[in-house]
């Protein structure tokens, strides 16, 4: 699929961040472009960022309001899709929650919404359209994962990469299956991603999750869309952007044992500086 002239996007999770970043790439690649989010205020502001982007006046825009974790939402929203755009021709699944924390002391609570945000929503997404690209013969579906779908060492990230591995393990299978129907699956494993989530996201993060997710700098949502356009280009599945990412990657695979040596090295070395923190401190209450 090099030409999206004409063709259908919709991308989820599509008001800010990755999201917004590729609905106006594709935009600009001459695609109708269908965003679906829950905020209806952003949505709007969002859509109009996305239309603005457009090559040619005559293709549409669509903010549709949807929550992903609620299977009637998502199927409504696509129905509308298809009356008003036809079957979309690429599905790019980006909706997705983040909250860090420590295993023992996390509200089970998190544990439910990241599978029912970051799993369930892209399954329901991907059921809705995936009969009319199995009936048309062609297709896309791309699945934002996070490296944390394949390093599932990261220290407070239990919740999240419980999530993403499974994001990793659907869309494995999803390729398999839909292949043969001529539908291509891809991917997309970024690292931190500088987006107002991102700030959020790190004052909730321990000590130990900053050290570990420390070596890899946070990437541009535009860099993310960019990689996830020319995997659709070009039918790629895995599409991991930064150097970091893609080193971590094969380490993980390749030689797990000095990957787990090397995040557990971060998590001591974190807690040392905590503790010599708390000894300076308790010093100076003292003095």
């Amino acid at each position: 699929m090099s030409d999206f002239a004409g063709r259908t996007v919709v991308v989820t999770g599509g008001s800010s961040g990755i999201g917004l970043a590729t609905a106006a790439l594709f935009a600009e690649r001459g695609a109708h472009v269908a965003i679906v989010a829950r905020d209806a205020g952003r949505l709007e502001k969002a859509r109009d960022e996305v239309e603005a982007a457009r090559r040619d006046a005559g293709q549409r825009v669509l903010g549709l309001a949807a929550d992903v974790a609620h299977r009637g939402s998502i199927f409504d929203a696509m129905e509308d899709v298809r009356e008003r755009l036809g079957t979309p021709d690429v599905l790019v699944n980006c909706a997705g929650i983040f909250y860090p924390g420590k295993f023992e002391s996390m509200p089970e609570e998190w544990f439910r919404e990241h599978l029912e945000v970051d799993v369930l929503g892209v399954i329901h997404a991907t059921r809705a359209v995936v009969p009319g690209m199995i009936e048309r013969g062609s297709g896309h579906v791309v699945n934002v994962a996070s490296v944390a779908g394949f390093i599932g060492c990261v220290y407070g990230y239990t919740a999240y990469s419980a999530a993403k591995f499974a994001v990793m393990g659907f869309s494995e299978a999803l390729r398999s299956e839909m292949r043969p129907h001529g539908i291509r699956v891809s991917v997309v494993c970024p690292p931190d991603v500088d987006t107002p989530g991102l700030a959020k996201e790190k004052s909730m993060r321990p000590p130990e999750t900053d050290r570990v997710c420390g070596n890899m700098a946070a990437i541009k949502p535009e860099t993310v869309a960019a990689e996830i356009v020319r995997a659709v280009e070009k039918g790629k599945y895995y599409v991991i952007p930064g150097i970091t990412g893609k080193l971590y990657f094969r380490l993980k695979g390749l030689l797990p044992g000095l990957f787990f040596a090397i995040t557990d090295g971060d998590v001591a070395k974190a807690r040392r500086e905590r503790a010599a923190s708390s000894t300076a401190q308790a010093a100076e209450e003292r003095d």
